[in-house]
Protein backbone atom coordinates (compact mmCIF):
# COMPACT_ATOMS: atom_id res chain seq x y z
CA UNK A 1 0.00 0.00 0.00
CA UNK A 2 2.42 2.60 0.73
CA UNK A 3 4.88 1.47 -2.28
CA UNK A 4 1.68 2.58 -4.26
CA UNK A 5 2.39 5.98 -2.91
CA UNK A 6 5.80 5.52 -3.44
CA UNK A 7 5.66 4.07 -7.11
CA UNK A 8 3.10 7.08 -8.17
CA UNK A 9 5.81 9.35 -6.84
CA UNK A 10 3.32 10.94 -4.27
CA UNK A 11 4.95 12.07 -0.69
CA UNK A 12 3.70 9.30 1.86
CA UNK A 13 2.47 11.75 4.41
CA UNK A 14 0.99 10.14 7.07
CA UNK A 15 -2.63 11.47 6.09
CA UNK A 16 -2.24 10.44 2.66
CA UNK A 17 -1.79 6.46 3.84
CA UNK A 18 -4.45 6.78 5.88
CA UNK A 19 -7.02 7.76 3.41
CA UNK A 20 -5.19 5.32 1.33
CA UNK A 21 -5.74 2.74 3.93
CA UNK A 22 -9.65 3.71 4.27
CA UNK A 23 -9.56 3.10 0.02
CA UNK A 24 -8.22 -0.32 0.37
CA UNK A 25 -10.47 -1.48 3.61
CA UNK A 26 -13.67 -1.31 0.70
CA UNK A 27 -14.29 -3.33 -1.92
CA UNK A 28 -16.72 -0.90 -3.40
CA UNK A 29 -17.05 2.43 -4.20
CA UNK A 30 -17.07 5.00 -1.23
CA UNK A 31 -18.92 8.50 -0.70
CA UNK A 32 -16.44 11.37 0.56
CA UNK A 33 -18.44 11.09 3.75
CA UNK A 34 -17.43 7.66 4.70
CA UNK A 35 -13.80 8.85 4.50
CA UNK A 36 -14.48 11.74 6.58
CA UNK A 37 -16.42 9.58 8.84
CA UNK A 38 -13.28 6.58 9.80
CA UNK A 39 -10.73 9.49 9.77
CA UNK A 40 -9.52 10.93 13.28
CA UNK A 41 -9.35 14.01 12.50
CA UNK A 42 -8.58 15.68 9.58
CA UNK A 43 -8.59 19.06 8.06
CA UNK A 44 -11.22 19.41 5.05
CA UNK A 45 -9.23 21.44 2.21
CA UNK A 46 -6.61 18.72 3.09
CA UNK A 47 -8.85 16.15 2.63
CA UNK A 48 -10.08 17.53 -0.78
CA UNK A 49 -5.97 18.10 -2.29
CA UNK A 50 -5.26 14.65 -1.07
CA UNK A 51 -8.41 13.72 -3.03
CA UNK A 52 -7.18 15.34 -6.15
CA UNK A 53 -3.85 14.28 -6.04
CA UNK A 54 -5.20 10.42 -5.66
CA UNK A 55 -7.11 10.61 -9.07
CA UNK A 56 -4.57 12.60 -10.71
CA UNK A 57 -1.90 9.94 -10.13
CA UNK A 58 -4.72 7.28 -11.04
CA UNK A 59 -4.84 5.93 -7.58
CA UNK A 60 -8.40 6.09 -7.06
CA UNK A 61 -11.24 6.79 -9.35
CA UNK A 62 -14.61 9.05 -9.56
CA UNK A 63 -17.76 7.34 -9.70
CA UNK A 64 -21.03 9.22 -10.80
CA UNK A 65 -24.29 7.54 -11.31
CA UNK A 66 -27.50 9.49 -12.35
CA UNK A 67 -25.71 12.65 -11.38
CA UNK A 68 -25.92 11.53 -7.72
CA UNK A 69 -22.99 12.09 -5.26
CA UNK A 70 -19.70 11.27 -6.03
CA UNK A 71 -17.62 7.99 -4.84
CA UNK A 72 -14.63 6.73 -5.04
CA UNK A 73 -13.07 4.04 -5.48
CA UNK A 74 -9.17 2.19 -5.64
CA UNK A 75 -7.66 1.65 -9.00
CA UNK A 76 -5.92 -1.12 -10.13
CA UNK A 77 -2.28 -0.41 -9.67
CA UNK A 78 -1.85 -0.14 -13.68
CA UNK A 79 -3.46 3.20 -13.86
CA UNK A 80 -1.72 5.86 -14.06
CA UNK A 81 -2.29 9.82 -14.90
CA UNK A 82 -2.89 8.94 -18.48
CA UNK A 83 -5.68 7.18 -17.21
CA UNK A 84 -7.36 3.92 -16.13
CA UNK A 85 -6.18 0.65 -17.70
CA UNK A 86 -8.42 -1.95 -16.63
CA UNK A 87 -12.61 -2.92 -17.95
CA UNK A 88 -14.89 -2.75 -15.55
CA UNK A 89 -18.00 -1.51 -14.95
CA UNK A 90 -19.71 0.51 -12.41
CA UNK A 91 -22.39 -1.50 -10.71
CA UNK A 92 -25.21 0.12 -8.11
CA UNK A 93 -27.03 -1.88 -6.53
CA UNK A 94 -31.11 -0.25 -5.71
CA UNK A 95 -31.28 -2.73 -2.45
CA UNK A 96 -28.41 -1.47 -0.38
CA UNK A 97 -27.27 1.27 -2.59
CA UNK A 98 -23.42 0.48 -2.75
CA UNK A 99 -21.59 0.99 -5.71
CA UNK A 100 -19.23 -1.74 -6.86
CA UNK A 101 -16.74 -1.69 -9.79
CA UNK A 102 -16.97 -4.77 -11.66
CA UNK A 103 -14.27 -6.40 -13.45
CA UNK A 104 -15.32 -7.81 -17.03
CA UNK A 105 -13.58 -9.95 -19.27
CA UNK A 106 -14.91 -8.16 -22.62
CA UNK A 107 -16.29 -5.10 -22.49
CA UNK A 108 -17.57 -3.15 -25.69
CA UNK A 109 -16.53 -2.18 -28.34
CA UNK A 110 -18.23 0.91 -29.61
CA UNK A 111 -17.87 2.45 -32.98
CA UNK A 112 -19.06 6.16 -33.71
CA UNK A 113 -17.92 6.93 -37.65
CA UNK A 114 -16.44 10.98 -37.49
CA UNK A 115 -16.80 10.65 -33.73
CA UNK A 116 -13.49 9.74 -31.66
CA UNK A 117 -14.36 7.99 -28.19
CA UNK A 118 -11.39 8.72 -25.30
CA UNK A 119 -13.53 7.33 -22.48
CA UNK A 120 -16.09 5.01 -22.15
CA UNK A 121 -18.04 4.42 -19.19
CA UNK A 122 -20.93 1.70 -18.65
CA UNK A 123 -23.11 1.53 -15.28
CA UNK A 124 -25.50 -1.08 -14.41
CA UNK A 125 -28.02 -0.68 -11.90
CA UNK A 126 -29.81 -3.93 -10.01
CA UNK A 127 -29.57 -5.84 -7.45
CA UNK A 128 -25.86 -7.04 -6.01
CA UNK A 129 -24.76 -10.81 -5.78
CA UNK A 130 -25.36 -10.02 -1.87
CA UNK A 131 -29.26 -8.64 -2.44
CA UNK A 132 -29.79 -11.03 -4.76
CA UNK A 133 -30.01 -14.37 -2.97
Amino acid sequence: MINLLKNKKISKTPFRKEVLAIFNKYNNAIPLSVVEKELKAFNRITLYRTIKVFLEKGIIHEITINGEVSNYAICKEECDTLGHHHQHIHFKCTSCGIIFCVEVDKFPTIILPKYKINQLEIQAIGLCQNCNL
